[in-house]
């Protein structure tokens, strides 16, 4: 299974916020769209960087509620890790999993095309192996 196959089911909906926008901007977005993390992007289809609910927590244990009247740049992860509609999703599986993150932005002809997460990924993966074994259980049953 590839990205591409999880965004086809998903969609290609993705939150975004520019990197002057406050803290407290990206908390209302976080809440109201029911997300852990939002894109950075200052122009159209540009990834500046990631903003996430565990950015938000490091900022108030270091800052204090003073954090919140903070632009997004001042707490976003500006080296993101990015993933391609053609990457499997197996293999991306493994690399969430080994750079503990949740959160990878699709890009496409380095634009930005959609996002996945931990949680896309693991339900494409249980997706394909209730597949697989309910054809295994039809071959075996004749």
């Amino acid at each position: 299974m590839k990205v591409q196959d999880v965004v086809n089911r998903k969609g290609t909906d993705v939150v975004t916020i520019r990197s002057d926008d406050t803290v407290a901007q990206l908390v209302t977005l976080l809440h109201q769209n029911r997300i852990g993390a939002v894109v950075v992007s200052d122009d159209s289809g540009c990834v500046h960087g990631i903003a996430s609910e565990r950015d938000v927590v490091r900022g108030l244990a270091e800052h204090g509620a003073a954090v919140l009247e903070q632009p997004v740049s001042s707490l976003m992860s500006r080296d993101v890790h990015t993933c391609s509609p053609g990457e499997d999703i197996a293999v991306l599986a493994e690399r969430m999993t080994t750079l503990r993150i949740r959160h990878l932005p699709v890009l496409t002809d380095e634009q930005l095309a959609a996002i996945i997460s931990i949680g896309d990924v693991v339900k494409s993966r249980l997706d394909q192996l209730t597949d697989e074994r309910n054809q295994l259980i039809s071959y075996v049953q004749g």
